[in-house]
């Protein structure tokens, strides 16, 4: 085999197919001559493969080998070419509102491509070449979040428990076991969120993938609350946060200036838009607002809230630190039943 040029993703796929031979048991110095490297890389890919989940292999007498009872995990599909590309979008996408490293979303974008036909493939490889996923991870500033991943998204596939210890920004770190229901992107924070039921609250609960200092695949099953409903939840929310409330009418002026750009866009399921003289208003049925906050600031001065009340008292402090960062000052209020000496007195030229 030829692998001059070869990126690292291609030799990990390589040796993932090397193992898809039932009983086959290999030496380091035998995958690094296969690969054309040297044994220590041909050893940290291994060590990765093992460490992520990507291979269940097992290093033992100086060899790797499949455990008895693991296989490769495989997924048989048969996709005609706009549903591969419409996979390979959805996943570019993903890659691209995370800031950490995961092996596994990339894997997942370089097969797709593998698929597709050869000159597509050919553009699309320096697509590929540009994610944010290191050749030498140890060199990398991002956090590898594979293993993570990969426990959460098996305990998500095979309903099984995962016990997790989890690092809030503002509160003690702490463990508890978590039946993950659901994984849901958002682009938001740039994240997945897990959720699922917690042990600790005994309660439904929504965890951050990065708060997750570390995850465990346990043996024990769980059964799928009938309370959750999940994809309703999220019907309601603004991204993943789905509030334990009632959900609130949110109404938000838009200016003239920026209009064509909010009518572009189905921003929730739940969105009314509705024209007026000087630009439009736009209306959904919202579970929590918290999450469209920066959405809203975003605008600036083209979107007001209208309500509910306390979304638009939320915005005041952020204007009024906006305007102390630009060097400005609200105007003063008149009192109509104060005289004021100086509204009458010539400007002096």
């Amino acid at each position: 085999m030829n692998t001059d040029g070869m990126k690292k993703l291609d030799r990990l796929l390589y040796i993932i197919r090397l193992f898809q031979v039932p009983g086959r048991r290999y030496r380091t110095r035998e995958i690094a001559d296969l690969l054309g490297i040297n044994e220590d890389t041909a050893g940290k890919y291994l060590q990765e493969l093992s460490g992520t989940g990507l291979l269940p292999i097992t290093y033992a007498k100086l060899v790797w080998y499949l455990p008895d009872g693991m296989t490769v995990p495989q997924l048989e599909l048969s996709l005609s070419y706009p549903e591969a590309v419409s996979l390979y979008l959805a996943g570019r996408l993903l890659s691209q509102t995370q800031d950490e490293q995961n092996w596994h979303v990339t894997m997942a974008l370089k097969k797709l491509v593998e698929a597709l036909p050869p000159t597509l493939k050919e553009r699309q490889q320096p697509l590929l070449d540009a994610l944010l996923f290191s050749e030498h991870p140890e060199e990398s500033p991002l956090r590898d979040m594979s293993n993570t991943f990969q426990v959460l998204a098996s305990g998500w596939a095979a309903q099984r428990r995962v016990r997790l210890s989890y690092a809030p920004p503002h509160r003690k770190s702490f463990e508890c076991f978590f039946d993950p229901y659901l994984l849901e992107p958002s682009a938001i924070g740039r994240t997945i969120y897990a959720i699922g039921y917690s042990s600790l609250v005994k309660d439904i609960r929504v965890y951050k993938l990065e708060r997750i200092q570390q995850a465990e695949l346990t043996p024990e099953p769980f059964t799928l609350s009938e309370k959750f409903k999940g994809p309703e939840m999220l019907q309601q929310a603004w991204g993943v946060m789905y509030g334990d409330e009632e959900p609130v009418k949110v109404r938000l002026r838009f200016s003239s200036q920026v209009t064509p750009r909010v009518r572009e866009t189905r921003w929730h399921p739940s969105q009314r838009i509705t024209l007026t003289r000087d630009g439009c208003e736009w209306t959904a049925i919202i579970g929590e607002t918290l999450e469209m906050e920066p959405w809203i600031r975003s605008w600036g001065g083209d979107c007001e809230v209208l309500e509910p009340v306390a979304l638009r008292e939320r915005m005041l402090p952020h204007i009024h630190t906006m305007l102390k960062n630009y060097g400005l000052s609200l105007p003063k209020q008149h009192n109509p039943e104060e005289f004021d000496s100086n509204m009458f007195r010539a400007k002096e030229q």
